[in-house]
């Protein structure tokens, strides 16, 4: 009995390590991501009928678990050959993930399944842009294209979270970012690798709506941040290119 409590114990303090390193501010450190659970969620066809945008989510924790799953999912390493879960142009693997949570920014390396850290400090609301009318963190900036209106759900979908207060979107747990470098490419002036930076972020964005659909998770592909910003706290070159954005939590 004593063995068998020790043995859980430890594995619980091994589950836990990741999550305190995920939540320690101004001591970032590399989160070593779980395996993947590859058999979790809806068929394909019944993720496709629930997928909708949701504009509000729940202050519920995102668990380590679904992260791990989620990034996978996105964009990571499917085949001993290192290829991908979404294809991209020339197999040029374009697409980088940063997360943005309360404690900072890490870099998604698929390679290692972890998240690196990049930047400190809760910059959430620096990079995010609002609609007008709708509440705005410090240095949010409003948008210019917010009047376009969000998705409807398909028939028979479950309502999937409502406006927040004027319309903007309720503050989520974690922000992705989607950002390509196009010095990836091998060939092509940058008018081409710009679309095929487009066409291949989008591929990657669809990953991600599928597998929120598919798990009970919520989010909703945005281009509006600030992409100045963005660029400058995560000092990317000038090859890189933030392209869209995920909120990403649990539905309200």
């Amino acid at each position: 009995m004593k063995k068998t409590y020790l043995a859980a114990f430890l594995v619980a303090a091994l589950v836990l390590v990741p999550l305190l390193g995920w939540g320690q501010a101004g001591d970032l450190k590399t989160v070593k991501l779980n395996e993947p659970n590859k058999t979790r969620g809806l068929p394909i066809m019944e993720a496709l009928s629930v997928r909708a945008s949701v504009r509000e989510w729940s202050d519920r924790k995102v668990e380590l678990q679904d992260v791990s799953d989620l990034l996978w999912a996105a964009n990571g390493i499917n085949r001993p050959d290192g290829k991908r879960t979404a294809a991209s142009a020339m197999n040029a693997q374009d697409v980088d993930i940063y997360v943005f949570v309360k404690v900072g920014a890490y870099l998604y390396d698929a390679k290692a399944h972890a998240l690196v850290p990049v930047l400190a400090g809760d910059h959430l609301s620096e990079i995010m842009m609002r609609r007008p009318g709708g509440p705005a963190g410090p240095g949010a900036k409003p948008d210019a294209k917010a009047d376009i209106k969000p998705q409807a759900p398909p028939p028979g979908a479950k309502p999937a979270g409502q406006p927040g207060p004027g319309g903007a979107p309720s503050d989520p747990p974690i922000q992705i970012i989607l950002v390509s470098d196009i010095s990836r490419f091998r060939m092509g002036e940058t008018a081409l690798k710009l679309e095929w930076a487009a066409i291949d972020t989008g591929i990657v964005s669809q990953n991600i709506s599928l597998f929120c659909a598919a798990t009970g998770m919520a989010t909703r592909p945005r281009a509006s941040m600030d992409k100045a910003k963005i660029k400058e706290l995560l000092k990317l070159s000038d090859t890189q290119y933030p392209l869209l954005n995920h909120p990403v939590g649990y539905p309200k």
